[in-house]
C-alpha cells in the first residue's frame, strides 16, 4: 500500500505541491477475471492544493493491464490513463466534504489510484475490438479459425407447433 504523509506537507492557504510518487496497485479481480497491472507499481503525479475551506488533491498516472479477454480468453492488454481529483474540508460536517482517501492525516495513494482505474475501465475487456469470441457450439476460437455450423434438426416434439406456425 502506497501512502502519503500530509503532516509534512506543511502547506498553508494558496500554496501547491506537486510530486511522484510510485503508487502500488496490485492484482485487479474484474468480470470474474484477474488482471495484473503492468508494471505494479506505475509512476504517478500527485499535486496538492491547500485552499481557505480545505485541501485538494489531484492524480495522474497511466495504466495499463493485462489479462484475459472477456470473449475469447486469450491475452488482453489495456491502458489508460487516469485522472482523479478528491477534496477533503478543513472541518467536514457531510460526507460530500469527506475523501475516502484521507485518514488520519494520510493520504491512502493505492486505494484511490485502484479505484480511480476501475472507473475508468471499458464495460469488457478485450484482445481486440473486433473480437469475436468463442463458437457457442464447439468452443473454437473464432478469431482463429471461423466457422459455422449446419443447422440443427428440430426436436421432433416441437412438429406440431412447427405445422401449425407453417399454416399461419
Amino acid at each position: 500500500m502506497t501512502s502519503l504523509d500530509l503532516r509534512r506537507m506543511r502547506l498553508r492557504s494558496g500554496e501547491q505541491r506537486r510530486e511522484r510518487h510510485e503508487v502500488a496497485l496490485g492484482s485487479l479481480t474484474f468480470g470474474g477475471q484477474r488482471y495484473l497491472p503492468v508494471p505494479e507499481t506505475p509512476e504517478a503525479e500527485v499535486t496538492i492544493t491547500r485552499a481557505a475551506t480545505g485541501t485538494v488533491f489531484d492524480l495522474r498516472f497511466t495504466a495499463r493491464l493485462h489479462g484475459p479477454c472477456q470473449r475469447c480468453l486469450e491475452d488482453a492488454l489495456i491502458e489508460r490513463s487516469i485522472v482523479g481529483k478528491e477534496y477533503q474540508a478543513t472541518n467536514p460536517d457531510a460526507d460530500e466534504l469527506r475523501t475516502p482517501y484521507v485518514v488520519d492525516d494520510r493520504l491512502d495513494l493505492s486505494a484511490w489510484a485502484r479505484d480511480a482505474l476501475v472507473l475508468e475501465l471499458p464495460v469488457q475487456i478485450l484482445c481486440r475490438a473486433d473480437c469475436a469470441g468463442l463458437c457457442p457450439v464447439c468452443g473454437a476460437n473464432l478469431n482463429v479459425q471461423p466457422h459455422v455450423h449446419e443447422e440443427q434438426t428440430t426436436d421432433p416434439r416441437w412438429a406440431a407447433l412447427a405445422e401449425l406456425k407453417n399454416r399461419l
